[in-house]
């Protein structure tokens, strides 16, 4: 199975954006620049990110994007569903009258197994897991991350 520039451009920006300190905005120009990216795909990949409920797009001088949520909610399976318009991996899973031996095909049902299966493995994680190296990801795309701090131990 493949997934279009457009779930990898989206999972990029949720990448870049979750990486940031939470509720810091980012702007479509720092992740066109960190990732090489047109400015021009970006503005659609973070329009639909927004109509889809995982970036809160904020307009103006000062706007930007930030998480609406947080990582762990995020579930990169979902995020694919919602970006791609078409996961059939072959024509005749998204068209009935595609082949003359589709009432009869195998490989057809062989192909919507294996379609399930990969989305169940992308189910299994969330941003969370994607930005869990957020140090060494910040050093990456030029943001400045602390590391998590240990929580301080309550004396008795």
């Amino acid at each position: 199975m493949k997934l279009t520039l457009l779930t990898d451009y989206a999972l990029r920006v949720l990448v870049f954006v979750g990486t940031k300190a939470e509720g810091e905005l980012s702007t479509i120009g720092e992740i066109a620049d960190a990732f090489d990216i047109s400015k021009a795909h970006l503005m659609k990949v973070v329009h639909k990110l927004g109509q889809q409920g995982y970036l809160e797009n904020i307009r103006g001088k000062n706007g930007g994007v930030r998480l609406r949520g947080t990582p762990e909610t995020i579930v990169v399976g979902a995020v694919a569903r919602a970006i791609e318009e078409d996961l059939c991996v072959i024509g005749c899973l998204s068209d009935p009258g595609f082949c003359r031996i589709q009432p009869a095909c195998v490989l057809r049902g062989a192909l919507r197994e294996a379609t399930r299966a990969f989305l169940a493995v992308l189910d299994t994680y969330t941003l969370a897991d994607l930005i869990a190296p957020r140090v060494k990801l910040g050093r990456l795309l030029g943001i400045a991350v602390a590391p998590k701090q240990p929580a301080p131990h309550l004396a008795p």
